[in-house]
């Protein structure tokens, strides 16, 4: 038998309890990652669901028989994650919304509601509804055959809303939708560009219809539009006012102005829907208890970019990236496609075709609205509504 010595016992007795303690602070440091951990992915997690026209549509449009189609090269060009290839967006990279999604943690881009992949636990990190063309009026876009307006969006939205009380229950459900969701909806321009400016191949009634008439029929569509959505739970919105359609290369190509030139008429427009806009979000924020209605003041954004574009390192405000050369190019007035001109210098132009802005462009457009001030985005801006 061997004896051991006090001192070896109270060696033993030292050495026993250091083990202890690095064992409870081992396991008081795994404690706390994985908490670390699970706020982070709680955070993160959430839906973006998205609705309104080409600006931000991801796809939808490859699905209908339309005009209005974009799943073509040079668009996507940038795009890494299908590798340059098209995907459907009107843009040469990421639209306004994928960027915002990006910069707020999504795990993946919102799938468009018509993609095959639209099903199961893909759509719990969102659902894109958006497509080339629509509008807040069900007449706006005729002239491209086919496209899914407002009405329809929130339709499918419905059949999203039900899809996602069965994967998670009612209860985990209305929590992903109130609470850790966001609602944004960039819709108008179609309705005066492809509406109200085109009234004889569009409806015919709108020769006669003033534009304080048609805006009064597009606001009080667009309220129960938004209503709509909030019966469906949703209680965080950012939605768009109208940018400065008279700047586009297209106004002011088929207008036949100069570069520095917008359209008067079309700009006169937007601004008269926007300042009724910014009532009907206030009246909204008023009447439906718990909704947070964000105005993204778009308007003055683009017009910035367009009128100082050289401060934020681009070359040109006006000229598009995408289209076919001469004054042709400054508008692009023929859709961005596989016989299109395309710069060289993607990365410095505003516009990347006759209608959309580029990715670098959106880039700068989705910071302001994450992080900017009043001037842009209020009440308060995207990175404070989604922390709400």
């Amino acid at each position: 038998m061997v004896l051991l010595s006090a001192s070896s016992c109270s060696m033993t007795k030292t050495i026993m309890a250091l083990n202890y303690y690095n064992t409870l602070a081992t396991l008081l440091f795994l404690l706390v990652s994985s908490y670390g951990t699970y706020a982070a992915q709680k955070q993160s997690l959430g839906a973006s669901f998205i609705f309104g026209d080409s600006l931000v549509d991801a796809g939808n449009n490859n699905y209908l028989s339309t005009l209005s189609r974009a799943n073509m090269t040079p668009n996507g060009i940038d795009f890494k994650a299908s590798g340059g290839n098209p995907t459907g967006r009107f843009t040469n990279g990421r639209t306004i919304s994928d960027i915002v999604g990006e910069e707020l943690g999504q795990p993946n881009y919102a799938v468009p509601f018509l993609a095959p992949n639209a099903t199961g636990k893909a759509i719990l990190s969102g659902v894109n509804y958006a497509s080339g063309g629509g509008g807040i009026l069900n007449a706006t876009g005729n002239i491209f055959v086919n496209r899914l307006g407002m009405d329809i969006q929130i339709d499918y939205f419905n059949i999203t809303r039900k899809e996602i009380d069965k994967l998670l229950g009612k209860s985990n459900g209305r929590e992903l939708i109130m609470k850790r969701s966001i609602f944004s909806i960039s819709v108008g321009s179609n309705d005066f560009l492809n509406n109200y400016l085109l009234p004889l191949v569009s409806v015919g009634a709108r020769v006669n219809q003033s534009p304080d008439a048609f805006v009064d029929e597009m606001i009080n569509h667009f309220r129960i539009q938004l209503t709509r959505l909030y019966e469906m739970d949703a209680r965080k919105f950012v939605v768009s006012n109208v940018g400065p359609i008279g700047c586009i290369p297209y106004q002011r190509a088929i207008n036949q102005l100069n570069e520095d030139e917008c359209s008067d008429l079309a700009n006169k427009l937007a601004v008269q829907y926007n300042g009724r806009l910014k009532d009907l979000l206030a009246e909204l924020n008023d009447n439906l208890p718990g909704a947070n209605f964000v105005l993204a003041n778009v308007y003055d954004l683009v017009m910035e970019l367009i009128t100082n574009y050289a401060k934020y390192g681009l070359r040109t405000g006006s000229s598009a990236c995408c289209g076919f050369g001469g004054q042709s190019q400054l508008a692009g007035i023929i859709p961005c496609g596989p016989t299109s001109s395309l710069c060289s210098d993607r990365y410095k132009h505003v516009f990347w075709d006759a209608y959309h802005p580029s990715e670098a462009a959106n880039l700068i457009l989705a910071k302001q609205l994450l992080d900017g001030d009043n001037r842009y985005v209020s009440p308060f801006n995207v990175r404070q509504l989604s922390a709400l």
